[in-house]
């Protein structure tokens, strides 16, 4: 299953794969900027790319912010041998140490400081040029938000990107970077529990790629967690489980398991299933820590969009109150 990457001619795999937790990085109170790099998930994780490269995956996505650095550092260890084809998206807007993972006191991100974190990107992963280069911070103001758009042009005239978008899921601020010349892509939140119409219709209307991030719902939708479960005090994902909100949406996917999982699907497959049905233009990047989630992940491909049946049938369940 192939997509062509928005307005570029880029063509991808229509799975792309998130890096936030690769090596070890984990979902700690410090948030992305959890900077512990496990040497035993560094070796998984290369195993995990070269699987999924070997199984017709060829996009990855990161950010200079996970780990401080070390994703894509280890993004770009991980791809020494077998860069030819792959593309890469990495995130940028947030100012941090790379040594700590600390962000400097009053630190504000501005125009003038987004070629500065280009050139950090591409130094920790080894490359001349960043394939789709996304603006990380997704409420940063929209009377500002031209400057960095016509920074992002810049690189791009200088040959340090090839194109760009923004990870938002305001569609106000979508189309401003719209307005953009080599803006190809919206990275945003889609899944079968946020459904996300405005932005799939103006990434139809704007030949842009649609890359969704949470596709699985941190979890949510693998089957992984159902309420009673808990997770370490340290693990900021804990927090969820005493949120009614949260623990409703785990009913909810239970509810929808039958369809996703019709088939022969894995319930991760049926999700991206869905998520492929919803729109042709939809790439959803879930994460991964192992050869074995990435076999999971890869084989959807052999499945497929879910057919239209079954996305009726979520719709349906979806409208009815729990």
């Amino acid at each position: 299953m192939r997509r062509t990457l928005g307005r570029s001619e880029i063509e991808v795999s229509a799975l792309g794969l998130g890096t936030a937790r690769i090596g070890g990085l984990g979902y700690s109170r410090k948030g992305d900027r959890e900077t512990v790099l496990i040497p035993n998930a560094v070796k998984e994780t290369k195993r995990a790319i070269r699987a999924a490269i070997d199984r017709g995956v060829n996009l990855i996505d990161t950010a200079d912010i996970y780990g401080a650095g070390r994703s894509e550092r280890l993004l770009g260890e991980s791809l020494r041998d077998v860069r030819r084809g792959v593309v890469i998206v990495t995130k940028f807007g947030e100012l941090f140490d790379e040594e700590t993972g600390e962000e400097p006191d009053g630190a504000v991100f501005k125009p003038e400081c987004v070629e500065q974190a280009c050139d950090a990107s591409l130094r920790r992963l080894r490359m001349d040029v960043i394939d789709v280069y996304i603006f990380h911070l997704s409420d940063y103001p929209l009377d500002k938000a031209e400057a960095i758009r016509d920074a992002l042009e810049g690189l791009v005239s200088r040959g340090k990107i090839r194109f760009y978008g923004w990870s938002t899921d305001d569609v106000e601020r979508a189309k401003l970077f719209a307005q953009g010349r080599h803006c190809t892509a919206i990275e945003h939140r889609l899944n079968v529990l946020m459904d996300a119409p405005e932005m799939l219709s103006l990434c139809e209307e704007e030949d842009l790629a649609s890359i969704n991030r949470v596709p699985l719902l941190i979890g949510v939708l693998t089957g992984r967690w159902h309420r009673g479960d808990s997770l370490p005090g340290a693990d900021r994902r804990s927090d969820g489980f005493s949120d009614e909100r949260f623990l409703d949406l785990l009913d909810r996917a239970e509810s929808l398991r039958p369809i996703l999982t019709q088939d022969g699907r894995s319930y991760v497959q049926g999700a991206i299933g869905w998520i492929w049905a919803r729109h042709r233009r939809a790439i959803p990047i879930p994460g991964f820590r192992t050869v074995r989630q990435v076999e999971d992940l890869a084989g959807a491909m052999k499945f497929g969009p879910l057919p239209q049946e079954a996305l009726e049938r979520a719709a349906e369940i979806m409208q009815r109150p729990l």
